[in-house]
């Protein structure tokens, strides 16, 4: 079992940064690669970036590349969303997920934290 808590989300306006943090614990070990997700006021989840613990490679959506970092510190089995040049559509909870493996789900999942930007 993992448990992830994410924190750092508020309200900003636009064009200003925050830094999401996703603390895991519990059978951290076994993590093969976690991920942050958002969920805009009636529209689908998206995946906004993911890390490999092994190797910190990356992927990260189209509408986030290079405004948004993803990165990881081990030691503290923590991954971070660092969002500069925030925008309204931005605007959505954010979600930390993991998974044990390529091949299976996002078996765990945080809380959310909320990210409101104004224009």
């Amino acid at each position: 079992q993992v448990e992830l808590v994410e924190s750092g989300g508020g309200s900003v306006q636009a064009g200003a940064s925050l830094r999401l943090s996703c603390a895991a614990s519990g059978r951290t070990a076994r993590m093969y690669d976690t991920a942050w997700f958002r969920r805009a006021p009636g529209k689908e989840r998206e995946q906004v970036a993911q890390i490999t613990w092994s190797d910190s490679s990356t992927y990260y959506a189209n509408f986030v590349k290079g405004r948004f970092t993803i990165s990881r510190d081990n030691a503290k089995n923590t991954v971070f969303l660092q969002m500069n040049g925030l925008k309204p559509e931005d605007t959505a909870v954010y979600y930390c997920a993991a998974r044990l493996s390529p091949t299976t789900g996002w078996t765990y999942w945080g809380q959310g934290t909320q990210v409101a930007v104004s224009s």
